[in-house]
């Protein structure tokens, strides 16, 4: 963490802002186990002071229970990476902030610290979910921190206390609304986490606004959950082209090649350079590791099987795009790059859409 934002860590607890019931979420193993601090405050008050996301929702509110619901869909992120990110957004005192993703209030509890509404600043919070909402301003107003919650759709921002020096998304999103850039004052700043729907990861995008346009380049890799309206939902593997009648082939391309793991920069180009895509890597099993590809807005797919010790893989497509070989041309088109990493790549946000650039604005990439 910078040693700027170490008395604000300090100043604002973390567990002020958890539920008695909370899942703390494994990263390794990505599984959730349930801790309550009525029943077990040692467990429940470890897990707030370690550096890992904790889900405090499931299911949009629908989830009763202690065991895991189907879909997270509000948590306490990472003190790490809500840190990180907030030193990407470059915060002075007397700044005006919108926080995009309530969530517990920790966040804009931060923010409010940072800011220092008494003189002149002030952070607007968003939260689509009201119970979210309601729950966050009571632990932000216990704790004695000065926000304006607000319930609505983040894509919105919030117009009444506009014009901000910065806007922070904590949530994933597939595009920059118009609306942020619109209510950021010219020379603001807009940090949020931006990617394709190719995987769950996305990279940190620093976006400098100037007469209706933001442009800047990507920070990190992170994961977040995504916006409740850009959220994807994928059809079934029955809902795809038969497989009988696929075209086979090999490919040379290897798995410690292709399979980088979820923060790699490999999988966030590739979301870049196959548009309307989904990757499905699947969990190895007797040396075999299947990795699926699935069209949006079509019935395409393909399939790459890596085996141990085998010097090519086996590849199966089907349906009206051949998006194996979308992904291995993209894949030589990285590699020929000299597999350039998140920071290379930046994103220019215009009222006609996004575009994405590779070390500069005009070299576009997606």
């Amino acid at each position: 963490m910078a040693a700027d934002w170490a008395p604000t860590f300090d100043a604002v607890d973390r567990a002020a802002f958890l539920p008695d019931l909370m899942w703390p979420f494994d990263t390794r193993t990505h599984t959730a186990t349930a801790v309550h601090r009525a029943e077990d405050p040692d467990a429940w008050y470890a897990a707030a002071d370690r550096d890992a996301p904790i889900v405090t929702q499931w299911d949009d509110g629908a989830h009763t229970g202690t065991e895991p619901g189907r879909v997270s869909t509000s948590s306490s992120s990472m003190p790490s990476v809500v840190y990180a990110l907030l030193q990407d957004l470059a915060v002075e005192d007397g700044m005006t902030v919108l926080d995009i993703g309530t969530g517990t209030g920790e966040t804009a509890a931060a923010l409010a610290h940072r800011c220092g509404s008494g003189n002149g600043g002030g952070v607007t919070t968003v939260e689509v979910d009201p119970a979210v909402s309601r729950q966050a301003g009571a632990r932000l107003r216990a704790a004695g921190w000065d926000a304006t919650v607000v319930v609505g759709d983040g894509a919105q921002g919030c117009a009444d206390q506009a014009p901000y020096d910065r806007v922070l998304a904590t949530v994933g999103v597939r595009e920059i609304p118009g609306a942020w850039l619109q209510q950021t004052r010219p020379g603001g700043l807009i940090v949020a986490p931006w990617g394709t729907h190719f995987t769950h990861a996305d990279a940190v995008a620093r976006l400098t606004v100037h007469r209706g346009t933001a442009t800047g380049r990507f920070t990190r890799p992170v994961e977040f959950m995504k916006a409740r309206a850009q959220r994807l939902a994928l059809p079934g593997h029955g809902a795809y082209a038969p497989t009988d009648g696929a075209d086979a082939s090999t490919t040379d391309v290897t798995e410690a090649e292709f399979v980088t793991g979820q923060y790699g920069a490999l999988p966030f180009v590739l979301g870049l350079r196959v548009p309307r895509c989904v990757q499905v890597v699947a969990g190895k099993e007797d040396g075999a590791r299947p990795v699926w590809f699935y069209g949006l807005g079509d019935r395409s797919w393909a399939c790459v099987v890596f085996r141990d010790g085998a010097d090519t893989a086996r590849v199966w497509q089907a349906g009206e795009r051949r998006l194996w070989d979308e992904v291995e041309g993209a894949y030589r088109w990285w590699t020929g790059q000299g597999a350039p990493g998140h920071g290379r790549f930046g994103l220019t946000v215009t009222p006609e859409g996004h575009r994405v650039w590779l070390d500069d604005p005009a070299a576009i990439v997606a």
